[in-house]
């Protein structure tokens, strides 16, 4: 992987952490609907940690599976057309920008790009209902499999990096490094809703998240005139 090119796993992972108080909107409510389901007693914790681990289990999965998805179009239309590249950089910086002005709850425009998968969500999300409420580990990782087809604006940013990735193995790996950066403020919730949801309040918080953001953002885009000799079309 050239040095400076491509998001590397350790980036993906990054955006994941810096921006999961936005998954914490999306998916942290039926993460802590898991919790609160379970009976309180002996062995709680264990079966508390197996049930959100699974749930996110099945959610990362999805990622993975959309990142392939993508990747293997963007990779074929890229072979294709060799002036889509600089394309899919630009707009995955652009994508970046816009999730950090969310973040940082400067501007709300993402949520127009997050009705693009709006179709695809009211077809899935009925079938959520046969996994509730859930009883098993299986059941969890099926609802969160189906839980990662959200519609998120977080999700489809990074998914403009990972198809920027060089293969589209490189792709599904980028997008499952994010997924894993999700998880600890997915598990947090699942422990401590109440004082995650406050952590998610703080402005501050938001604000330099969403800095975070755009400079990644920011980064990808004079990279891609770069190094496609300043035409970015």
């Amino acid at each position: 992987m050239t040095d400076g090119l491509y998001l590397s796993y350790s980036s993906a992972f990054l955006i994941g952490l810096l921006g999961s108080t936005h998954c914490l909107g999306m998916c942290g409510g039926i993460s802590a609907s898991l919790s609160m389901a379970l009976p309180v007693g002996r062995g709680f914790r264990i079966r508390q940690t197996l049930m959100l681990l699974a749930f996110n289990g099945g959610r990362i999965g999805s990622y993975t599976l959309i990142a392939t998805l993508v990747a293997v179009l963007s990779t074929s239309a890229a072979a294709q057309w060799n002036e889509l590249a600089p394309v899919l950089r630009t707009l995955a910086g652009i994508l970046l920008i816009l999730m950090g002005l969310s973040m940082a709850q400067w501007w709300q425009g993402i949520r127009h790009i997050e009705r693009i998968g709006a179709p695809v969500w009211a077809r899935l999300s009925p079938l959520t209902r046969r996994f509730l409420p859930v009883r098993n580990g299986w059941q969890a990782v099926a609802l969160g499999g189906l839980w990662g087809w959200l519609p998120c604006g977080l999700v489809y940013s990074t998914l403009g990096w990972a198809a920027l990735q060089p293969s589209v193995g490189s792709a599904a790996a980028t997008m499952a490094f994010f997924g894993l950066g999700t998880l600890p403020s997915m598990l947090a919730t699942g422990y401590a809703a109440t004082w995650v949801r406050k952590l998610q309040g703080q402005k501050r918080i938001r604000q330099l998240t969403g800095i975070l953001l755009i400079a990644f953002g920011l980064w990808t885009l004079p990279l891609s005139l770069v190094l496609h000799g300043g035409h970015p079309g």
